[in-house]
């Protein structure tokens, strides 16, 4: 496939990157998955960069571009600004390079992501409530400074660097048919669009980003990266507001489709990644395997689906499996409301042990601005096997007179 975009990053460039970082990140394995092969009816592929150095691929891009500086820019040091995971990856090639680095990030930032920075070698600087702040305050100390800014993803030696992962792919799954590839600003959907199209353009490369922070779509609609007026989502690693101008050239020439997940499939594909392929993924990194939980337009297998990071805070692990438990229907948070008399508690849990549903929680609520005289809430959170347990607990609790409400 030819295009104009190939002036901004070809093959040969990611060749070339590929050969500058072998003795510095790993050839991350390809491992099948059987729980999503059985449930789309198609051969499905984990590429694993969650089992990268830094846990993410990151520090492919962040190393090329930092390996292409001159000994003036070296010495000048460089100036990132990150959630986590480039904030890694830029703080561990610098180190590897000899280079200082100083790498702004949000107040909020994930304290593992902060500590594990700082053991890179970075100096860390906290400030602002999101990426976007962090940019402007990394690049104006690089105005004031004279450091070198590491774009996350838009320069061009970054996405050739994060399309070595392309080229791996290619490599490890020759029948591969779709490769599936969480996105935020661009980088490494750009880079493994451009490797995979260069190749094998009957591949089909797709984006895949979190629906209340998908920046793609309407900016492809537009011809040019626009800015959206909020976003958020559990899926920091691809929370961005604004396409990158390098890789959304890249990507409106060379990829396929973007596709949006919702945050419910985003924690589901977290916690199946955990329990049935038995391996530790951020939201981020989980959205090519959300894409494939969503209904919607069948996937040509086999297919890829890139594990992009697997840098999670524990605390927002505990929430987002919580979150995946109950959207599977089997955690289950209830408001019941009993009689304020003796007993009346234990005759509740009494019900629910007749239904098989484990108790994780219970909290009774007597003083309440909506509770009559005689009258007590409890908050309970259950254990449940499904949906259709959800319902029969409900039901039961309906049946024997409980006004039972969603909490």
């Amino acid at each position: 496939m030819s295009s104009p975009a190939s002036d901004v990053v070809n093959l040969h460039d990611i060749r070339l990157a590929r050969k500058m970082l072998e003795s510095v990140v790993r050839e991350t394995p390809i491992r099948s998955c059987r729980a999503l092969t059985d449930r789309v009816g198609t051969p499905v592929h984990l590429k694993c960069e969650n089992l990268q150095r830094t846990g993410s691929f990151k520090i492919r891009g962040a190393y090329v571009r930092i390996a292409g500086l001159s000994d003036a820019e070296r010495a000048r040091g460089v100036v990132a600004a990150s959630a986590g995971n480039h904030a890694q990856g830029v703080a561990l090639a610098a180190r590897t390079l000899g280079v200082a680095s100083t790498v702004f990030m949000p107040a909020g930032a994930p304290l593992p992501k902060v500590a594990a920075t700082r053991s890179y070698g970075a100096e860390v600087i906290l400030g602002g409530d999101n990426v976007e702040h962090a940019l402007a305050a990394a690049r104006a100390h690089a105005d004031e400074t004279g450091a070198v800014f590491i774009h996350p993803f838009d320069h061009r030696d970054v996405v050739a660097g994060q399309g070595t992962v392309g080229l791996e792919i290619l490599e490890q799954c020759p029948e591969v048919e779709t490769i599936l590839v969480g996105t935020g600003g661009g980088g490494l959907l750009a880079g493994i669009s451009v490797a995979v199209k260069a190749l094998r353009p009957d591949v089909k490369v797709i984006g895949v980003q979190a629906a209340s922070a998908a920046a793609y779509p309407p900016s492809l609609a537009a011809g040019a990266p626009v800015s959206l007026p909020s976003f958020g989502t559990m899926a920091d690693g691809i929370a961005v507001g604004r396409p990158g101008e390098v890789p959304f050239a890249l990507i409106r020439a060379y990829t396929d489709a973007i596709r949006t997940v919702g945050e419910e499939s985003l924690s589901q594909a977290l916690l199946l990644c955990m329990e049935r392929a038995k391996l530790v993924v951020e939201p981020a990194g989980a959205a090519s395997v959300a894409a494939l939980l969503e209904a919607g337009e069948p996937i040509e297998g086999p297919v890829v689906a890139v594990l992009s990071g697997g840098n999670v805070d524990p605390l927002l692990m505990l929430r987002v499996l919580r979150h995946g438990l109950a959207s599977a229907g089997r955690y289950l948070s209830l408001r019941v409301r009993i009689p304020d008399s003796p007993g009346a508690l234990a005759t509740l849990l009494g019900r629910l042990a007749e239904t098989d549903a484990n108790i994780a929680a219970v909290s009774h609520v007597r003083t309440d601005a909506t509770l009559r005289v005689g009258e007590a809430d409890v908050d309970l959170q259950l254990e449940t096997k499904g949906r259709s347990h959800c319902a029969a607990v409900v039901e039961a609790l309906y049946g024997a007179g409980y006004t039972v409400s969603k909490s």
